[in-house]
């Protein structure tokens, strides 16, 4: 069934347990979320970003999500990281459950004027707005620990931005990067931050960056042929973590594409001379539900419908 992100999220703040949010680009990849929600009695959080709108198409992707809420779980449809105002005007119209608009590259007074438009628009449509204070690219490259700090959430300011703006759910800064090589050291989450942000904010609390980069997948990759460098991911036990001090949305995009590409090289590896779509993708499929269910358990939303 197809509900809003924030009605998902409420009974994740009560339950003290977090919600996975996993983006598609196409059909096999949605399939294997779905598939694992299903097996593990997880409600979901689907996402596209601007770029998979542009790679897929809005009108195919939301299709294939309607499609899949005939399952018998809660399933949102979230616009993640929208910055094109006519791509999430596009997004509440056409069906999304929610949608973000992420204006934290903007100084604080332009952030909130444009969050509070976004919110207005989704009023209209009863659907949920996520917004995003503070900034989670390349937090580790920061030599000071003040410039560090500059660009995490201030507790103070997220506060004072919920109030303002109206939003339903807030991305929060708190030491995650996007991306598999996300680290220089093991990933170091201010927890003291979320404690006060969580003190100051009622609204649920969102973790983008937070892919685990499971070494596994790591090591199908690299034998059967990509080529990564020291990737690094956020640890299932700072995770938990995380969920235990507030935290209750969960992105995990890196994590799938890795199974996807994973599974994929291994089938062309093993097997070149293949060349029936359905052999070659369907193991990627696959991977990705088992990703996904391992995903789900370390959010503890199993058995959650």
């Amino acid at each position: 069934m197809l509900v809003t992100t924030k009605n998902i999220l409420k009974k994740a703040q009560k339950g003290r347990y977090a919600v996975g949010a996993f983006n598609i680009n196409n059909m096999e990849i949605l399939q294997g979320i779905i598939a694992a929600g299903i097996k593990m009695k997880s409600p979901l959080i689907i996402q596209t970003s601007e770029g998979a709108i542009a790679y897929a198409g809005m009108e195919y992707l939301v299709s294939m999500v309607r499609i899949a809420a005939k399952a018998p779980i809660p399933i949102a449809l979230h616009l993640d990281h929208g910055k094109n105002m006519k791509i999430i005007k596009q997004a509440i119209n056409s069906g999304y459950t929610s949608v973000m608009f992420d204006g934290s590259a903007y100084p604080y007074a332009k952030n909130v004027r444009l969050t509070k438009e976004v919110v207005r628009l989704a009023r209209r449509k009863k659907i949920s707005v996520e917004a995003e204070l503070g900034a989670i690219a390349g937090i580790e490259d920061f030599v000071n620990v003040s410039d560090r700090d500059a660009h995490l959430t201030d507790p103070d300011k997220a506060r004072r931005f919920v109030r303002e703006t109206g939003c339903d759910l807030l991305a929060i800064a708190i030491g995650t990067s996007h991306g598999a090589y996300k680290y220089k050291n093991a990933c170091r989450l201010d927890y003291e931050r979320l404690a006060e942000i969580r003190k100051r904010v009622s609204a649920p609390l969102v973790l983008h960056g937070a892919s685990g980069v499971p070494q596994t997948l790591v090591r199908q990759a690299e034998k059967y042929g990509t080529k990564l460098k020291n990737p690094r991911g956020v640890s299932d036990a700072a995770i938990k973590k995380a969920i235990k001090g507030g935290i209750t949305k969960i992105n995990t995009d890196t994590d799938l594409r890795l199974a996807f590409t994973a599974a994929v090289r291994k089938t062309l590896k093993q097997s070149p001379a293949e060349f029936d779509p359905r052999k070659i993708i369907g193991p990627a499929r696959d991977l990705i539900q088992k990703t996904v269910e391992h995903r789900i358990a370390v959010f503890g939303s199993k058995n959650k419908v």
